[in-house]
C-alpha cells in the first residue's frame, strides 16, 4: 500500500513538502522582532512547517528507491 501511495500519488507528497516550505517560511519571517507577539504562533509554523518538508522529502526518497527498484528488475 505505501508503494502505491509513493509511486502513484506522488503529487500528495509534493504537495505536503510545498506546504511545509510555505510554513516554514512564514514561520521565518513572523520570527523577526517586528512580530514579536506572534512568536508562539511563528514556533509552530517553524514546528509544522518542517515536519511538512520532512514528509515530502521521505516521499520523494521511497519513490526514487522504488523507482530504481523497478529499473533493476527490467
Amino acid at each position: 500500500m505505501l508503494r502505491t501511495l509513493v509511486k502513484d500519488y506522488f503529487y500528495i507528497h509534493l504537495g505536503i513538502g510545498l506546504v511545509g516550505n510555505l510554513l516554514f517560511v512564514l514561520g521565518s519571517i513572523l520570527f523577526f522582532k517586528t512580530f514579536e507577539a506572534w512568536y508562539t504562533v511563528a514556533v509552530w509554523l517553524f514546528v509544522a512547517g518542517s515536519s511538512g518538508m520532512f514528509l515530502g522529502s521521505l516521499g520523494q526518497l521511497f519513490k526514487t528507491i522504488y523507482e530504481a527498484e523497478e529499473r533493476q528488475r527490467g
